[in-house]
């Protein structure tokens, strides 16, 4: 699946529900999807006051970074900058609203950025509307995709991301079964069949992707564990 259709389909999936309104400490979680093979592994990350360097994992989500209140401009950058008059106006970057405090910073690879080869996209994850045990899911292919995650149904449009409430009550397992079709067809595929373990302690993130290799869409999962 291209850059440009990626970020497309997530700027396009609605909001689920507005953020909350109480105060409360800003985070961000980092996930670098699909990474090009010379894609970097760390990065500078910079709120407009201070810049950190942080990790861009692929196959998990980041340490909790925290943010600071009010509007802000995430920028990632290969150089530490303390100076807003020295961010390049091309540097990879997001808008973060000020009623926004729990994010996931989703990074992208963009070899045609010359001040870091990536983008930038946002999740809104405010624990009001994504509880622990709980599942948030993405579909970022131009199927249909429902089926049954233990105790709860699964059922999502094309572009269309879901809370999903916890598939079972304690640390179990539960049998998971996915299928796929195309808008306008009646012919209903199979994705796959299979056993996940629930773990009340934690949310899930979870995208279901286009396969370039095959017909049947390809899943991602990251598991969010807080304190």
């Amino acid at each position: 699946m291209s850059i440009r259709f990626f970020l497309i389909s997530l700027l396009c999936l609605p909001l689920l529900l507005p953020a909350q309104d109480e105060k409360s400490e800003r985070s961000c979680r980092i996930l670098f999807l699909s990474p090009a093979a010379d894609a970097p592994k760390t990065l500078y990350l910079y709120d407009g006051r201070e810049s950190i360097e942080v990790n861009l994992p692929s196959m998990n989500l980041s340490k909790v970074h925290k943010l600071p209140p009010g509007p802000l401009i995430l920028r990632l950058l290969q150089e530490p900058v303390s100076d807003p008059e020295l961010v390049p106006a091309n540097a990879p970057g997001v808008q973060i609203a000020e009623n926004l405090n729990d994010i996931y910073l989703l990074v992208t690879s963009d070899r045609s950025n010359p001040v870091a080869p990536v983008r930038l996209a946002i999740v809104n994850a405010d624990h009001a509307r994504v509880g622990k045990g709980e599942m948030l899911w993405f579909n970022l292919t131009d199927k249909n995709i429902g089926g049954r995650l233990g105790s709860q149904k699964l059922r999502m449009r094309p572009k269309e991301s879901v809370v999903v409430n916890a598939p079972a009550s304690g640390r179990e397992s539960y049998p998971v079964e996915i299928f796929f079709n195309l808008p306008g067809e009646s012919d209903i595929h199979p994705m796959f069949e299979t056993i996940w373990r629930h773990d009340p302690r934690g949310r899930s993130l979870i995208f279901i992707m286009d396969d370039n290799r095959r017909r049947v869409p390809r899943i991602l999962s990251f598991n969010d564990f807080r304190s």
